[in-house]
């Protein structure tokens, strides 16, 4: 049987249509490429991202701001000295882009102007932390990316 050339594109049509269900499909069905969004109450966060923002110009404004130390015991966050420590209050976010099970937030209970993020809740691979914390009415927020 021969094949003529409207036939043939028609089969190439198919074929192509047909491959790009096939991983239409298998993407949507496979758990290994199923991807979340970062939050979920994303538009509630969007509406006080100014707050957000002028939290984090006010913290870079600090001498001393928020800093950040990977030591052999977990992760060390460490607040500015000049600050007293018991006016201190907010949370600490851990947030892993790669897996949504492993974001953690702590809430900031401090003894002195350090608190430690044991190493037990840490996996190596990359972290983004978000310590947003207030004193004496003034909010500010830090955030950094790092490897751990």
């Amino acid at each position: 049987m021969k094949v003529n050339w409207g036939t043939a594109i028609v089969l190439v049509f198919i074929g192509f249509i047909s491959f790009i269900l096939y991983f239409v499909v298998r993407m949507n069905t496979d758990k290994k490429y199923e991807h979340d969004l970062v939050t979920e109450d994303y538009y509630k966060q969007e509406l006080a991202f100014q707050n957000e923002i002028n939290a984090e110009q006010k913290g870079n404004a600090l001498h001393n701001n928020v800093e950040v130390k990977k030591i052999a015991e977990g992760l060390l966050v460490v607040f500015p000295k000049d600050k007293n420590y018991t006016k201190l209050s907010g949370s600490i976010s851990l947030y892993r882009p790669s897996n949504k099970k492993l974001d953690f937030e702590i809430p900031i209970t401090l003894q002195s102007s350090e608190i430690l993020v044991p190493q037990n809740k840490l996996i190596e691979g990359r972290w983004n932390i978000t310590v947003n914390w207030s004193y004496e009415n003034t909010s500010y927020l830090f955030k950094e990316s790092f490897t751990y």
